[in-house]
């Protein structure tokens, strides 16, 4: 083959392949056009020689390349003249052509989307010879001048190692760098002599095709902040999310329902009614101070402690009273041990002391019933929770 029509074909292969490339995307496969030079054995007896040649070839691995190959390259003879041939005891080839034909594999260091990428190959195929021979003893020229030879080719063995590096300007195009030497055992060229080694030197632009490239990485997306529930407020700050609150602008501190709404918050004690003279300073228990039947009276303490828990703003006045009986010093000093008895009744069962006023001692100064009779006076012996902040 011509190296010119060799170097039309590499041409058009570009040309082809560039626009398929930016058509397509890079998913396992290739096409490799190359060019270079060819420094051949010594015992060759040629001249330096260019080369050209294209490969196609697929990514077996993200690391691994295989590719099949076909390289020309035409070498001209370091002696041109028949006479200095002779005079060495060789035949004259007037002008060698080598054909190479292999397949090669690549192993590549790095990550597949690294910019530089080393690489380390190795190829096994053939090579076919081809030139023009004439031994000393025929006439180099007829009579119209032309060379009298022999034609001289054969296809040879041959196994070559090397390296290279490929620089990647995108997923689909990249350049490869690359030094080679090549065993030919080659038994054509020259009579007598079998085996030569040829250093290779090439740079080739490599076209990838086909599939879907890998998609870009995702940037993550900042999660949106959680929408607020009506659930999660309480704009007027009464206790009552939003969602349940049909009241909602009730005051700050009002006492409220389960709707949100004002509530009117009523503890009544009626009922609750001490024995007389008690309690005593040294009681602290509640049951034996209370008017038989004393279950009653607790009963309706245990009511109070549960209105207070349901009504968490709520504050009460914890307040004491006697009946007229004894002095006023004296009563006083009952009233307040009464108040105190049911402060720490409510305390004990879970009411926290910030909620309660007191306690506080009235005496006698606060009667709901008469003093002179009997029953008068019992109900005269009370407590009384007196609610705040309604």
């Amino acid at each position: 083959m011509k190296r010119t029509s060799l170097f039309a074909l590499i041409a058009l292969a570009l040309s082809g392949a560039t626009v398929a490339a930016n058509a397509q995307s890079y998913d396992n496969w290739y096409v490799a056009p190359r060019i270079g030079a060819v420094a051949p054995d010594s015992d060759r007896e040629t001249k330096i020689s260019p080369l050209v040649g294209i490969g196609i070839g697929t990514w077996v691995t993200p690391n691994f390349a295989a590719d099949f190959e076909y390289s020309i390259n035409n070498g001209d003879n370091k002696t041109a003249s028949r006479a200095a041939w002779e005079a060495r005891g060789l035949n004259g080839n007037k002008q060698w052509e080598s054909v190479w034909l292999d397949v090669a594999g690549r192993y590549f260091f790095g990550e597949q989307g690294a910019q530089w990428r080393p690489y380390i190959v190795g190829t096994v195929g053939v090579v076919r010879h081809a030139g023009f021979s004439f031994s000393p003893s025929d006439s180099p020229v007829d009579v119209t001048g032309a060379i009298v030879g022999h034609p001289t080719r054969g296809w040879d063995p041959a196994a070559s190692l090397g390296g290279g590096v490929q620089y990647n300007l995108s997923d689909r195009l990249a350049f490869r760098g690359e030094l080679q030497y090549r065993f030919d055992r080659d038994n054509n060229s020259i009579p007598h002599h079998t085996g030569f080694g040829d250093a290779i030197a090439s740079l080739a632009l490599v076209v990838n095709f086909g599939g879907a490239p890998t998609p870009p990485p995702v940037a993550p997306v900042a999660p949106k902040p959680p929408v607020a529930s009506c659930r999660d407020k309480d704009s007027d700050g009464d206790g009552v999310n939003d969602c349940d609150d049909k009241c909602p602008n009730s005051p700050a501190g009002s006492v409220v329902g389960p709707d949100g709404c004002p509530q009117s918050v009523v503890i009544d004690l009626r009922g609750v009614n001490f024995k007389f003279d008690r309690p005593n300073t040294a009681e602290k228990n509640i049951g034996p101070t209370l008017k038989e039947p004393s279950a009653e009276s607790i009963a309706i303490l245990d009511q109070a402690v549960d209105t207070l828990k349901r009504y968490p703003n709520v504050k009460v006045e914890v307040d004491g009273h006697t009946d007229g009986v004894g002095t006023e010093a004296y009563n006083q000093k009952l009233s307040e041990r009464r108040a105190k008895i049911v402060y720490d009744y409510l305390t004990g069962h879970g009411i926290d002391a910030s909620r309660l006023d007191g306690p506080k001692g009235f005496g006698k100064d606060k009667p709901i019933d008469t003093n002179k009779t009997a029953e008068g006076r019992q109900r005269n012996r009370r407590t009384e929770l007196t609610v705040e902040n309604q």
